[in-house]
Order: structure tokens, then sequence, then C-alpha cells
């Protein structure tokens, strides 16, 4: 039996109900900023294999709320987990990030891949979500996640990160079918490895599309939207309860960086909340969607190598675009960075921005 929970505002700003005071949680949050996931890495021997044991990646999911007040946890994973498990073999290069042994160039590639077994393939992911759950003895809710069919194909054609994203934009020009059939097949999987977290135990689930903005528009509506949609679906017909989870339907977050062109749409998904980069002010957001949607975000990360006084500063100006789009209301707000944390950024200055976000939302 799973504890009640301590602090419910994450999921009420979800829900867009009164709360009293915004809720703040980073993406990132659990990273290489803080010495201790560093000693936990090094103790581990890999970030694999960190990921992969359950009782360390639930030790570093709870060191960054150890520190500061956090409003939620988010699962410590990685994105890439559902192509590893699909066969490619996923590694680090040290400097360089994430690499696959094999690729998917060809329809014969594509072919070969299903939807992996959540409980066996991929169970180190569920018992992390209901070792996190236990220990976080109901203090803040746990956010489950996974990458977009999109952002998981870039890495899968590509092979790692890519700078201009060529192999995976000529399939789309020149073997359209192929394409479709790899992020269908990568849709199934998403729709399966949110609904086991869920049913593990997160509270609350976001899919990040971070390399939907390297597409033009008529290609994301093609390539990314229509996947994303389909998530949105799958999810919202199957909308039972997580285990133990503290409200009925357990929210959905999509995040897409470099996507603000497309907020109207991916409001009309069905969703329950759209993560928003900082190249859009939180007011014009909040006037586009209508109030379809909670919104999250969305300050630069790169505010955090500010002083504390410039983090303050911009802190409240996100804060106040959003009410003021809102007409006054912070209803409806998940404050949180408009992308990732960095390695080199300092501890201090997030507990500056944390306290700020609670501090002057209260008022």
């Amino acid at each position: 039996m799973t504890a009640p929970l301590q602090n419910d505002r994450f999921l009420r700003a979800l829900r867009r109900e009164p709360v009293d005071r915004t809720p703040v949680w980073l993406m990132r949050q659990a990273g290489r900023y803080l010495p201790e996931y560093r000693a936990t890495r090094k103790q581990a021997g890999s970030f694999l294999a960190m990921a992969k044991n359950p009782d360390l990646a639930c030790e570093v999911t709870l060191q960054p709320l150890r520190r500061f007040d956090l409003d939620a946890a988010i699962l410590f994973s990685d994105i890439l987990t559902i192509p590893d498990a699909m066969g490619l073999g996923l590694y680090f290069v040290e400097g360089e990030g994430p690499k696959f042994e094999r690729t998917v160039r060809s329809a014969e590639d594509a072919a070969r891949l299903s939807v992996p077994d959540m409980e066996t393939e991929l169970r180190y992911v569920m018992d992390a979500v209901r070792v996190i759950r236990r220990e976080l003895d109901g203090k803040v809710p746990l956010i489950g996640f996974s990458g977009s069919p999109w952002t998981l194909a870039c890495y899968m054609v590509e092979g790692g990160g890519s700078k201009d994203f060529a192999r995976i934009k000529a399939m789309a020009l020149n073997d359209p079918d192929t394409l479709h059939r790899l992020l269908s097949v990568n849709a199934d999987a998403v729709v399966a490895y949110l609904s086991a977290q869920r049913d593990a135990g997160a509270q609350a689930l976001q899919v990040f599309d971070t390399w939907g903005g390297v597409l033009s528009p008529a290609m994301y509506r093609e390539f990314s939207l229509p996947y994303l949609q389909r998530i949105a679906d799958a999810l919202g017909r199957d909308a039972a309860t997580a285990a133990g989870a503290d409200a009925g339907r357990v929210p959905l977050i999509l995040f897409g960086k470099g996507t603000a062109a497309y907020l109207e749409a991916l409001a009309a998904t069905g969703a329950d909340a759209i993560g928003v980069d900082w190249l859009v002010e939180l007011g014009e957001a909040v006037r586009r969607t209508q109030g379809r949607v909670a919104l999250q975000g969305n300050l630069d990360p790169a505010t955090l190598y500010g002083e504390p006084e410039a983090i303050v500063r911009e802190v409240r100006r996100a804060l106040d675009s959003y009410r003021d789009g809102n007409g006054g209301s912070r209803e409806g707000h998940v404050f949180n960075l408009g992308h990732g944390m960095s390695p080199d950024m300092n501890p201090d200055h997030v507990a500056v921005l944390v306290d700020e976000v609670h501090a002057y939302s209260a008022r």
C-alpha cells in the first residue's frame, strides 16, 4: 500500500486547479551538476549500469529532492531505453553521448523491429519506478517519461546524435514508407512503455520530442505530430489510474524543443499539458492555447549561469508572463526550464531558482 501524497501541487497544476504557489521541477534535475550524482556514477561504473540498477536509479532520482524543495521527482533513466531493448545496442562515448551498435537504415532494418516486452527487456525501468514510489513515501509525485517516436527515430537512424540529421531527413524524402514503419513501431512501444510505467506507479507522464524542432512545418506535421497524437489518444483511451495514484487520470505532458509554432496543434491532441521552451513568451503560449492545457516551462537553462540576482529577475519575469497571459491567475502553470540542465551548473543557483519560484508565486 502506497503512502498518501503529501504534496499534490504539481498534479493540481496539471489539472489547472488552484494551487498555493506555482509548482517547480527541472528537466535533468538528477544529473552531473550534483557531486553526489557523480559519486554514484563512479560507484556504478557507467551511466547505463546506474540506469539499469533500480536501487541506484532510485538513489539518483531522490538526490535533488534532498537538496531542493522540488514539487515532483522524475524517474532517472534515458530516452533511448526503448531502442536499446529493441536490440540496437546502446552505449555511451565520453564527450560524445549516446551511440548505437546497429542502426535502422532500410526497410529490412525497420521490419526487424518489434515492441519490447515491458516486464522482461525493460523490467529494470518498471522495477525502478516501483522502488522510487516506495522510497518517496508520498513526499511528491513521480514522473515517468519516454522519448517521442520521431526523436527516438533520429538516434536509431543516425546512430547517435547529429548536427544536421541528414540520414533521417534523407529517409523522410526518399523512403517515407520505411520511416513511417519505424515511427509506427516506436509509437506502439512508447504507448506500451508509458502505460507500464503508469501501472508500476508513475503519477504523471512526459514525452520528450527533443528533435521535433529540426523538422520543416510540413515534415513535422507528417513525421512527428501524428505520432504524438497517437500516443495521446491511446493513453487517453486507457485512462486507468496508476497503482496508488491520488487522482483519476494520470496526466500526460508533451514537451518539444523548438516546436512553439505548433502550440495550438499540440494543445488539441488531448494531452493535459504542453512543455514550452524559452523561445516563446509564456503569456503568448497561454493566449494561443486558450486554456485548453496546462503549460510547463519555460526559463532558458542558461539563466542558471547568471548571478543569483539575475536568476531571481528572470524567474519573476517568467511567472509574470504566465499570469499576464492568464488574466492574473497562476493556475495551470508548472515552472520548469525550457530544456535540460547542463553538467557545469551550480547547485546553489538551482536552490535560488526553486526558492524564488515558491516565494514569488505565493505573494
